[in-house]
């Protein structure tokens, strides 16, 4: 890992140490789009020989309920995968639930709100109909993001999921979806871009969905951002990153192993320590070469920590001003205790907070109930990770009665008529005149 010292580094300096390694998308949206063309011209024609090319597997029908093979694996999988598991798996699913209930409690009516007498308006809550989500299953099978995603899902009342995933997945993907009551008619094999866009667009066999959640490479990124022109995305997605704060009381075996968690995700994600303590940022060094040498995903591990670096600065304040600079996706605060509550208040951007020397990222991955699908490349700035929140729609409403005419029509009228568009007018003339007796 490279190692800066802050009060050394210019504006733009520490600017550029904020800017992630980028997705050449000028290089991958064209080939993403004539992706997207060949599914809107040939539907499910061209999943096939996108599957061929890409995945290496010929399939005709995609979902698991027309695959055989799968059927077979979904009727028996209790017996593919391991007790141990299983027991694993039930404590996120009640944690994650646990939290995601709490935010329904928000969706109920608001409160109706008189702005002008006889004008009453308020707002309420509606599910997306129909929503998409994307599992990896490439390096890593990713069957913690179909918690993360189809629960708060469920809580919000979506009618159906759509589950796309590449073709032949784990066990335990398939476990984890039987285990939150998904249909195998609603889950696909079809891995990367193609994924999304026949998702986004609908094809013989893949509903078309209002709304595409989950995380990718470069190919399923640049996907979502053509989906756009037909659906939302949950949000801009990029490699996944972790700043980890540290100070002097900090166990650098800890902070080593926080940061090493981070980059075996992948090589292209990003890891970064940043201290007041200049033996901190020696010792962690020395405790990274330690555990590297012990993981089995040692070569990743290896190409993220070429793109991380450590910065080290003279106090706390500058630390939480490039933290809020970076904008990082996961942020652990392993600091002392002292120093937790004032550096708290001082967070404004951040996808999710780990706050003390026991809350590493891995609880907020699996079990701790929060949502690890979070906003990365510094989009933080204006997004949040997912919740209920990201399957609910708000539409607002309002009534207006004869008072409420009177009130509000004459300013509406000359508002109006000051735009040019007379018929806007003409809508409130009649109502007024009508309540005379006029018409």
């Amino acid at each position: 890992m490279k190692q800066y010292t802050y009060k050394q580094l210019s504006d733009n300096e520490k600017a550029k140490l904020c800017t992630r390694k980028s997705v050449d998308l000028e290089k991958i949206i064209p080939i993403v789009k004539n992706i997207q063309t060949d599914i809107l011209k040939k539907g499910d024609i061209a999943l096939s020989a996108l599957s061929k090319k890409f995945d290496g597997v010929v399939l005709e029908k995609f979902s698991v309920k027309e695959s055989p093979t799968l059927m077979k694996q979904w009727n028996n999988i209790d017996n593919l995968v391991d007790e141990s598991f299983k027991k694993a798996l039930d404590m996120p699913i009640d944690n994650i639930t646990t939290f995601h209930q709490a935010q329904a409690k928000n969706l109920i009516k608001e409160p109706a709100i008189e702005t002008t007498k006889g004008v009453t308006c308020w707002r309420e809550s509606r599910p997306i109909e129909t929503v998409g989500l994307y599992i990896p299953g490439g390096t890593a099978p990713l069957f913690s993001t179909i918690l993360m995603t189809v629960i708060p899902a469920q809580i919000a009342g979506v009618s159906k999921i759509i589950l796309c995933t590449p073709p032949n997945p784990d066990p335990a993907i398939l476990y984890t979806a039987k285990k939150l009551r998904l249909s195998p008619e609603n889950i696909f094999q079809i891995g990367g871009a193609q994924a999304i866009l026949a998702m986004a667009h609908g094809t013989e066999q893949v509903p078309m969905v209002d709304k595409i959640f989950g995380p990718g490479n470069g190919f399923v990124m640049a996907a979502k951002i053509l989906a756009t022109e037909r659906v939302a995305i949950d949000m801009p997605a990029g490699p996944s990153e972790v700043l980890v704060i540290a100070d002097k009381e900090a166990n650098p075996i800890f902070v080593a192993a926080d940061i090493l968690s981070q980059a075996e995700h992948g090589p292209d994600s990003q890891s970064v320590l940043v201290t007041d303590s200049e033996d901190l940022a020696s010792s962690v060094l020395v405790e990274i070469e330690k555990q590297l040498s012990r993981l089995p995903r040692q070569e990743i591990a290896q190409k993220s920590l070429e793109n991380s670096y450590i910065l080290v600065t003279e106090n706390l304040t500058q630390v939480m001003d490039f933290s809020n600079q970076y904008a990082p996706e996961h942020l652990i605060l392993n600091i002392d205790q002292n120093h937790i509550e004032s550096l708290s208040a001082q967070i404004k951007n951040a996808g999710s907070v780990f706050v003390g020397s026991n809350a590493c990222e891995s609880f907020g991955d699996y079990a701790s109930g929060t949502n690890h699908v979070l906003p990365t490349s510094g989009f933080a700035r204006s997004f949040s990770g997912v919740s209920v929140d990201s399957f609910i729609k708000k539409i607002t409403f309002q009534s207006i009665t004869d008072e409420g005419v009177q009130n509000l029509g004459p300013a509406v009228e000359i508002l109006a008529e000051r735009e040019d568009l007379h018929a806007h007018k003409e809508a409130v003339t009649v109502r007024l005149k009508s309540i005379k007796n006029e018409i």
